[in-house]
């Protein structure tokens, strides 16, 4: 089992940058032609993941098209790595309306639950998060991961948490991929205290479980510096 599940891993790690590269060059190909993006992937790839932040003040812009976002999305989907190659791993887009409609399931779903003396602030965070242009939805297919437990009985307890690691590869591509854009980015939890009426609302298998969300928009606050622990204690090298 240990064996099997450490082999997954140097596996996802090892895909994960492999694919995000490649994924990143296709975009900037896109933008800047055959020569000259062979000679800034590299160097805009390690800005990228220098200069991911979570952005929290956004407002309801967006540098880019549409289309441009949809693009990302797809391209993402289609070229990540999972686990077995399970492709477990879905997403929905909102915009306009349908964006405003989950923040609004998000602050009445609380507001059963916060005290009202509290709520305030509670309102105020769900508030900017509307504000923003768009949010993205994170889900995993249960029944996608059922099949492998099934099929693969000896590491049925392990499916669950491959899936996982499938659905955080595709968070972190397509945040850096959006920031990349001029989008500022967060990851938000609210599940599952919403699961239910936002599969009803947008009609969504009953097998789609909410991952996470992830709201953007143009920034209009930088956020504070991240602070770093010391690299010593999260590394070890040995040569």
């Amino acid at each position: 089992m240990t064996v099997l599940h450490d082999e997954v891993l140097s596996f996802i790690l090892g895909e994960v940058f492999q694919v995000s590269v490649a994924v990143l060059g296709s975009l900037f190909h896109k933008h800047f032609g055959e020569k000259e993006h062979r000679e800034n992937m590299e160097k805009t790839l390690k800005e990228i993941i220098r200069q991911r932040r979570t952005y929290y003040a956004i407002e309801n812009k967006s540098p880019v098209t549409n289309t441009e976002i949809e693009e990302i999305i797809r391209l993402a989907v289609t070229y990540l790595p999972s686990a077995f190659n399970s492709q477990s791993s879905r997403v929905v887009l909102l915009l306009n309306q349908h964006h405003i409609k989950l923040w609004t399931i998000v602050k009445e779903t609380l507001r059963k639950m916060v005290p009202a003396s509290a709520f305030e602030r509670t309102e105020q965070k769900i508030d900017a998060f509307a504000a923003g242009y768009g949010t993205v939805l994170y889900f995993e297919d249960q029944d996608v991961v059922r099949l492998l437990q099934t099929e693969n009985p000896s590491y049925a307890d392990r499916f669950p948490v491959w899936s996982e690691h499938a659905s955080a590869i595709h968070q972190l591509a397509i945040w850096m991929l959006l920031e990349e854009t001029g989008l500022g980015v967060s990851l938000q939890h609210y599940n599952p205290l919403i699961d239910e009426e936002v599969r009803q609302t947008w009609e969504l298998p009953g097998s789609w479980k909410l991952i996470a969300q992830m709201p953007f928009g143009t920034p209009i606050q930088e956020p504070a510096p991240k602070n770093s622990n010391p690299l010593e204690q999260r590394i070890r090298i040995f040569t």
